[in-house]
């Protein structure tokens, strides 16, 4: 896995994880939905990357 993937999916969740917050904060459920699923997307290409460097080994 990539330097630059890592961060890319690690920026995702950080990203999700505000919108959840916010979305908690104000009340707007779509927004804090949105947020896990952010988070969820960013864990599952963590999960798939992670699966590609195992068979690189």
């Amino acid at each position: 896995m990539g330097l630059a993937d890592k961060a890319q999916n690690t920026a995702e969740d950080l990203k999700g994880k505000g919108k959840e917050a916010t979305g908690d904060a104000t009340g707007d459920d779509s927004l804090k939905a949105e947020g896990k699923t952010d988070q969820t997307k960013s864990s599952v290409k963590q999960a798939g990357e992670n699966v590609k460097d195992a068979f690189k080994s």
